[in-house]
């Protein structure tokens, strides 16, 4: 059985994504062989790729993925050949057409559940519901500021955040965006490339600012998520879609209301078996009620992932987007 994965030998822009084709890897105990069906896409992909996550080269990119197993390792109990699995990490490897993974990583799909939709919404969803349910214990009635929110992450979030009986402010760049984020529940919505971010938000609360802001985009948005956010409020800064947050002065957040930030990573929030059982039965329940309906945006070919990632961070993607073997 033949194999193909995405490997880069050197940090840079999309161009150094290569393929290699090999005879499909042997799982050892306690792993299964799973043959990929849909691969996911996230922004992190493009950080591991230009080095502003640094990964020891030659890598594999992407974290997640779903399919079916197609052959187990010794000592592996609770799955068979056959069994429709997705998983979200650990290790980076994800875009190829197979890839061997431990068993106590993975995460059986539901029947109702397709492959397209579990690999481009378990790391995504995980990341909500870790990030809403237990970083900023997001309760109804709360107004939450949700950057990016017609991008993979923010769609489902918004629809995560409106199940849960919260109010949700959405920042995008266009119009079209804005028509699709107002589609995923958000009861407002800014376009940051026309309306100054932060005092549109008082506007809309009447002065008070939020509780909560969600940031996925960080340098370019930090200073505008501070300023939305109430007196003691929080901003979750999880992501690095405009460059990393730095030169913070910690003065700034007495100043602005004795305000609080955190810079969470997913794996924290599901770092036992227990949590991670918990968390991706919710994400699971979440999507099979309806409550959140999983966009994917665009889908491409497996080999054709520098595209990709050029539409990804050009900002040309809406939802969530599928690398297809």
């Amino acid at each position: 059985m033949k194999s193909t994965r995405a490997e880069i030998r050197k940090h840079g822009g999309p161009e150094v994504i290569a393929f290699v084709e090999e005879d499909a890897p042997a799982p050892g105990p306690g792993e299964v062989l799973i043959e990929h069906g849909a691969v996911g896409l996230n922004f992190i992909d493009t950080y591991h790729r230009t080095g502003l996550y640094p990964v020891e080269l030659p890598s594999g990119l992407g974290l997640e993925a779903a399919g079916r197993i197609v052959a187990l390792g010794e000592g592996v109990t609770g799955y068979a050949e056959g069994d429709r699995v997705a998983y979200m990490g650990p290790g980076l490897g994800a875009y190829a057409t197979h890839r061997v993974m431990p068993a106590s990583a993975l995460f059986k799909v539901p029947d109702g559940i397709s492959d397209e939709i579990a690999a481009a919404a378990i790391l995504k969803a995980a990341t909500t519901e870790g990030l809403v349910d237990r970083c900023a214990k997001v309760q109804a009635g709360d107004t939450v500021l949700v950057h990016a929110a017609a991008g993979g992450v923010g769609l489902i979030m918004v629809q995560w955040l409106k199940a849960i009986g919260a109010s949700v402010i959405g920042t995008v760049s266009t119009a079209a965006k804005a028509d699709i984020a107002r589609e995923a529940g958000c009861d407002h919505v800014i376009r940051y490339d026309e309306e100054e971010i932060a005092s549109r938000v008082r506007e809309i609360t009447d002065g008070a600012g939020v509780p909560t802001v969600l940031d996925g985009v960080g340098k370019d948005t930090f200073m505008a998520s501070l300023d939305s956010l109430a007196p003691r409020g929080l901003l979750v800064s999880f992501g690095n879609a405009s460059g990393p947050v730095d030169g913070v002065n910690l003065g700034v957040l007495a100043q602005k209301g004795s305000l609080f930030v955190t810079r969470p990573t997913l794996f924290h929030y599901y770092a036992s078996a227990q949590e991670r059982e918990a968390g991706m039965g919710r994400v699971w329940e979440m999507i099979e009620s309806g409550k959140v309906k999983v966009t994917v945006g665009q889908t491409y070919p497996l080999g054709e992932a520098a595209q990709a990632h050029r539409d990804l961070e050009a900002r040309r993607t809406t939802g969530s987007t599928v690398l297809v073997p």
